[in-house]
């Protein structure tokens, strides 16, 4: 890229016309004319284009690394940070609950918070003892992993979706020692009462659902209400490096894995939002994400903790009373992914639209013809970014509104941020090597696995992982830049141009993105193997024409044409996530395994859900019906128009 030939060139005849006696200016002139003859001008055309970018993001990057450094030498954690935003504006409002009105100042949040310290420090739990929270998005949510925070406690954000075996399998991992659940979330928590430990303490926030109490269980409002307000009086040896809280991501061993945020993680991933994307004081952010998510609850709520501004929080999206909402409020600033804009496009034109004040979208997973779409003069302009949610070290983000791109690396700068584009086995996802042993880096338009470099002493480099050991090793890998090194592997496959942007491409290994969550396909492949009774099953994300992310489908052995699809659909909808349940079915004699039983998947994926690519019987889960409808060509192209919600 740098034309290296070009430079040498331009230096050896710069030299050569000093030597005639030719003037220094005479000399420079004729030397740059043979660096921009010999290919040189390439770069200095990506020099041109890009510098402004590029200065940019290293001024983003050298704020957020001064910030960290100033809190870690004084030993400060999210909560201390907090506490300073306290004291300067304790009566402006921190947390709005847009479905019931309730307004928290900072004032208000922090005593909740204290109260919960202070419980659960009387109640006998130490720093480093793990709680699992379990409700929907709302103040409390922000007000209990905050105080847990304060004591020195970890909170295990649970996502609300998880049921049954799921949602047993992360209690019994975390290690919690308490389970704090909303009422609405009672049904979920009795179906797994009988698999969780006795010795696990349960407490129920919020109004209680018609279940009731449930035996064994505390009230936790009541609780509160007779707690300490007042700091806590011996505050625990934290510093940045500690432990925050966990939160769940579906990964390629099928079920949720918790993923470590340190306080570090916490903090440069607010901050980066932040300064990338020239948050003010001022402004006020809507945030209808799930706040078991990153995206959601640290560049989202994090703008709160840490910088002051207010968030406007929704438990749930609501097309038709979004730009609402965003007038209501007086909102600056949204949040999204993909689906969400798209669904915003489909609902008819509304005179909120054009009296809201919203100046700018912060998200990820927008398609670019949604892109150019919804930053119409009459919408907000939109930022992009792109991290696998609380574990990773190399976040990029769109900082300049490129369409399509979900972040950028310095063509003119690449080492002062080390993420780097790798060749791999698009099949088996293996990393591919030079004759060295080291990873063989892209060329522009060239795909590849996104890796970032590991420095534990480096809060912008280091990689907390997982819980799981084991599970964290296989998202590292050696000598990746240079011999002896570590590096993280993202999962994500994505495409760089000459100018140094990023297009995302897939998602690697046995994951797919749908409805902006992560669907573990091992996952659902055992859910579905176990009610048919352990038939193979082979299941993968599918590209939907006009739809964000992928859609699941399964094939499944049925040699005998026995399946009822519907049949199973009613056990799925008990088991598995709304997200997780496939969208379409592929019912075949066989499933293709490798010798090693391992099984094929490459075919499947590239013939989709088009009949026209097989003679197996196909389904369609219409959403609106709640059923399987056989999949002929009619459907297909109905599917493909758009006729069919997704």
């Amino acid at each position: 890229m740098r034309a290296p030939g070009a430079g040498a060139a331009s230096v050896v005849s710069l030299a050569l016309l000093w030597l005639l006696g030719l003037p220094w200016t005479w000399s420079a002139v004729a030397a740059l004319g043979v660096y921009v003859g010999s290919g040189g001008w390439r770069f200095l055309r990506i020099v041109c284009k890009t510098a402004r970018r590029d200065l940019f993001g290293l001024s983003v990057l050298i704020r957020v690394r001064l910030e960290l450094r100033r809190h870690q030498r004084a030993g400060h954690t999210i909560p201390r940070i907090f506490q300073a935003v306290v004291q300067r504006q304790p009566e402006r409002l921190a947390l709005v609950d847009a479905g019931t009105g309730e307004c928290w100042t900072f004032v208000q949040l922090d005593a909740y918070s204290n109260a919960v310290a202070n419980l659960f420090r009387q109640l006998g739990f130490a720093p480093g003892d793990v709680v699992a929270v379990f409700l929907e998005g709302r103040p409390e949510f922000v007000g209990l992993w905050l105080g847990l925070a304060k004591a020195g406690m970890e909170a295990a954000l649970l996502n609300v979706n998880l049921r049954r075996e799921p949602l047993a399998f992360c209690l019994g991992t975390s290690g919690a020692k308490a389970l704090i659940f909303g009422g609405e979330m009672a049904a979920a928590v009795a179906e797994v009462s009988g698999h969780l430990g006795k010795s696990l303490i349960k407490f129920c926030s919020g109004d209680l659902g018609p279940e009731g109490i449930l035996p064994d269980t505390h009230l936790l409002d009541p609780l509160l209400k007779e707690a300490s307000t007042a700091p806590l009086a011996q505050i625990p040896s934290k510093g940045m490096d500690d432990r925050l809280f966990y939160i769940y991501t579906s990964g390629t061993t099928g079920l949720p894995k918790a993923a470590i945020v340190v306080h570090s993680r916490y903090y440069r991933m607010a901050a980066f939002g932040h300064h990338a994307y020239r948050m003010q004081a001022a402004d006020v952010l809507y945030d209808c994400l799930p706040l078991y998510h990153s995206a959601g609850n640290i560049i989202g709520v994090g703008q709160c903790l840490i910088y002051g501004l207010t968030v406007v929080l929704r438990k749930k999206f609501s097309a038709s009373r979004f730009w609402d909402d965003c007038i209501k409020y007086n909102c600056t600033v949204v949040q999204y992914i993909g689906e969400i804009c798209r669904y915003l496009l489909k609902q008819p034109v509304r005179e909120a639209e054009r009296r809201h004040r919203v100046r700018l979208a912060v998200g990820n997973g927008l398609r670019p013809a949604i892109w150019e779409e919804f930053t119409q003069p009459r919408r907000p302009r939109s930022g992009s970014s792109t991290a696998p949610p609380g574990k990773c070290n190399c976040s990029i983000a769109n900082m300049d509104g490129k369409v399509g791109s979900c972040g950028f690396n310095s063509r003119i700068l690449p080492h002062v941020y080390p993420i780097r584009l790798v060749k791999v086995n698009e099949d088996t996802m293996e990393l591919l090597r030079d004759a060295q042993g080291l990873c063989i880096p892209c060329q522009a338009g060239e795909p590849g696995l996104l890796v970032g470099q590991i420095n534990q002493q480096d809060p912008l480099r280091r990689f907390d992982g997982y819980v799981s050991e084991s599970a964290t090793s296989k998202k590292i890998a050696h000598s990746v830049f240079s011999k002896g090194d570590s590096a993280y592997l993202s999962g994500d496959v994505l495409v760089m141009d000459e100018l140094g942007y990023m297009y995302f491409r897939d998602r690697s290994g046995d994951t797919f993105r749908w409805r902006g969550e992560n669907v573990s396909t091992t996952e659902v492949e055992g859910v579905l193997s176990r009610l048919l009774g352990q038939t193979d099953v082979a299941v993968y994300g599918v590209a939907v024409p006009g739809v964000e992310g992928k859609a699941g489908m399964a094939a499944i052995a049925d040699p005998h044409s026995l399946l009822d699809p519907n049949a199973m659909y009613q056990e799925l909808q008990k088991v598995l996530a709304p997200y997780a349940r496939p969208i379409f079915l592929r019912l075949l004699p066989q499933v293709d395994t490798t010798g090693t039983f391992k099984i094929q998947k490459t075919r499947l994926q590239r013939e989709g859900f088009d009949p026209r690519q097989t003679s197996d019987q196909l389904f369609f889960l219409d959403l609106k019906q709640g059923h399987y409808l056989p999949l002929n060509e009619v459907v297909y192209t109905r599917i493909c128009s758009g006729a069919f919600s997704l």
